[in-house]
């Protein structure tokens, strides 16, 4: 595969000599966290700041997995540069690819992915915890970003797969709020409907113990494009509270 290079931030990766596969690789940095392993290999996330612009630096070794388009594995960045660009293909708010390139060396598979950083955005986890201290048009406009994103995802025929607050990132803007997604690793397409749309949106719902049922309506009205008290809503409350419940029992 061709190396990727974003035409907007190639400039600025040459100038610091990091327009290359082996200059992005060797650049000595700090993770931001601890390295994730798997079957002898390991992926890790470091942070690359160049000019004033943010990006995060993903760097792996012999982290691969098994898919539709690799059966005998390939490395996981792989899989999420293709659902970044589909995702940008299709028009869904999402982070942005700057680099992507995989190498074999000497038996070793390699893979670099890097992204924008977000600066300037607040992932929904953030929000939820200091939910007490927002007003409650913040509160409606959240909920109407958050209900549109899934709507537009849905509509565009993609499940996330991985719907949680800390992978929704949240802007203010003049008259509200704008939404993105984060971790498009999971992505798939939507194949079953309204069942698959259910249990995309449920692990949110799940896991912003926040947000009662009128916040769940405020969300679902602006997902399902409906009016407060549609009885569209009652029904996917239920459905989303039955799945809930069958998780939670587990």
């Amino acid at each position: 595969m061709t190396d990727f290079l974003a035409a907007e931030d190639r400039a600025l990766l040459e100038r610091h000599g990091l327009g290359t596969f082996d200059a992005l690789w060797a650049r000595q940095l700090d993770a931001v966290d601890e390295p994730n392993t798997v079957r002898g290999g390991w992926s890790s996330v470091f942070r690359l700041d160049l000019e004033g612009h943010g990006f995060y630096l993903k760097r792996q070794s012999n982290y691969q997995m098994r898919t539709l388009h690799a059966p005998f594995g390939e490395p996981s960045f792989a899989r999420e540069f293709r659902n970044i660009s589909r995702y940008e293909k299709l028009g869904i708010p999402a982070l942005k690819a700057v680099f992507f390139g995989q190498r074999r060396v000497e038996g070793e598979v390699r893979a670099i992915l890097l992204t924008r950083a977000l600066d300037g955005w607040d992932d929904l986890d953030s929000l939820l915890r200091r939910w007490s201290e927002l007003s409650g048009a913040q509160h409606s406009a959240i909920l109407q970003a958050c209900g549109k994103l899934a709507r537009r995802l849905h509509a565009a025929r993609q499940v996330h797969g991985c719907f949680y607050p800390k992978h929704i990132f949240l802007q203010a803007t003049g008259d509200g709020y704008q939404a993105q997604l984060i971790d498009l690793e999971k992505t798939r397409p939507l194949l079953l409907g309204q069942r698959d749309r259910v249990k995309d949106l449920e692990p949110l719902t799940r896991r912003a113990p926040e947000w009662g049922d009128a916040q769940l309506r405020e969300l679902l009205a602006a997902y399902l494009g409906q009016s407060l008290d549609s009885a569209l809503i009652d029904g996917w409350l239920t459905r989303l509270t039955a799945r809930r419940s069958h998780k939670e029992a587990r």
